[in-house]
């Protein structure tokens, strides 16, 4: 392995490549504790180190940015807003035929669609941007701790304009980084980024375990964390391999065809999605709940048994959102009936089915068979830190597990096979042999 990192280095091309990707996750990670305008970041700090925060409506965006949101830095929306656009983007294909029409044109057509992705990547940085302002001004962002409630300089119209436009700016920033990468480093930029601010919260993360809980905790907890990623790169890889035939057909005095391929379907087609959907839409009743009367029961029911990851009804509902997002979430990306049409229009079929309609009921009977089990697997991966906080109560620091362990391992996976392809094409070994 480390003569294969070395030979990745030593090959010009692929160590300027290496070198940009590292550079732009230095720039990011720097951005992500730069104060914003405005902002009093000695009580900031303060207020991140209170025992009593419970940040649990904005965990999700500040698990993505790296912790930025919480500091209230430049960076402090991250890549949210660029997740949240590309996924409306891809979703609306379905709603709007216009961008089903821009889908299949090729290359004009997915430019056309990232141009779109990026002017709501800045209306939604806006939007986000004016909502976190609101946040900290009424104190709601640290869970109404006292001393947190006031921790802007200036709190004027100018002042909160000036924070907002700067705050939408880094989102534009994060998102021109992310295309940068993909562009002209390794993988694909923006879940680079997402696995740098992750991981990044990782070394933090073992400190407190061990620091609460203890040498034999901290060693129970590794060992079972080796286990879970073992297990999650065990499913990532697992694919079903449905074989296709090309039939021969001659063309002029020239044969073609008659080759067999196959179609992989993955055990987790859905990839992480579907728990990012779970967890934005379990958010919502607790961040309503804020507008309401504490005394009503219905703000006490939501604080009783949608807050906390501990309660059983949490834990239910979003294994059960988990498992409908994955279907949901499938069905968009794959139809059996497209798959199928191409198939027959360049004379490929399933040996045994037959061509047209037979092929596509045969591709959604194995896409069904396969999603369920993907989806069970997603919904125990994101119960693993609920778990842990009834178990070791490490909800916040424990790692291994939900959103990020997913994203962690899948995008190291697909960079470390990226470097590996390419050092393929320039020696006979790759990175991974």
């Amino acid at each position: 392995m480390i003569s294969a990192i070395a030979r990745a280095f030593r090959t010009p091309d692929l160590r300027r490549k290496l070198l940009f990707t590292l550079a732009i996750i230095v720039v990011f990670r720097l951005g992500s504790y730069i104060p914003a305008p405005g902002v009093d970041y000695t009580k900031v700090q303060a207020c991140v180190s209170s025992p009593q925060l419970n940040s649990g409506v904005f965990g999700l965006v500040n698990l993505f940015s790296g912790g930025a949101l919480l500091q209230l830095s430049i960076f402090a929306l991250g890549i949210i807003p660029y997740i949240t656009a590309s996924i409306i983007t891809q979703l609306l294909r379905v709603v709007i035929p216009r961008f089903e029409e821009l889908h299949k044109e090729g290359a004009a057509g997915q430019g056309k669609l990232t141009q779109y992705t990026r002017y709501l990547t800045i209306g939604l940085g806006v939007l986000h941007a004016t909502t976190l302002v609101a946040t900290v001004r009424s104190g709601a962002l640290f869970g109404n701790v006292q001393g947190c409630n006031n921790l802007l300089t200036d709190d004027s119209w100018i002042g909160i304009g000036l924070l907002i436009i700067t705050l939408t700016a880094g989102t534009g920033m994060v998102m021109w980084l992310a295309e940068q990468v993909t562009e002209h480093g390794v993988g694909n930029g923006m879940s680079l980024l997402i696995f740098t601010a992750i991981a990044a919260r990782f070394p933090s993360a073992f400190g407190s375990i061990l620091k609460s809980q203890g040498w034999d905790r901290f060693v129970i907890v590794m060992i079972l964390g080796l286990f879970i990623v073992a297990a999650i790169v065990f499913v990532e890889q697992s694919q079903r391999r449905i074989p296709v035939q090309y039939a021969k057909r001659m063309v002029g005095r020239r044969m073609f065809g008659g080759t067999s391929t196959y179609i992989p379907i993955k055990v987790n087609m859905a990839g992480v999605i579907p728990v990012i959907f779970a967890s934005s839409l379990l958010y919502l009743p607790s961040l309503i709940s804020q507008f309401g009367d504490p005394k009503s029961g219905w703000v006490q029911w939501i604080s009783g048994h949608l807050v906390r990851g501990d309660n059983p009804i949490y834990m239910i509902i979003y294994f059960l959102l988990t498992l409908f997002f994955t279907f949901f979430y499938v069905a968009i990306t794959f139809n059996p009936e497209e798959v199928a049409d191409n198939m027959k229009k360049y004379g490929g079929f399933i040996p045994g089915i037959r061509a047209g309609r037979p092929t596509e009921q045969y591709l959604s009977y194995v896409l069904t068979r396969i999603t369920l089990p993907g989806s069970l697997y997603l919904g125990l991966v994101a119960l693993i830190p609920l778990i842990a906080l009834v178990l070791i109560n490490a909800n916040q620091n424990f790692p291994f597990g939900g959103t990020s362990i997913l994203i962690v391992v899948g995008v190291g996976l697909e960079t470390v096979k990226q470097i590996d392809a390419q050092l393929q094409q320039r020696h006979y070994e790759g990175l991974l042999r």
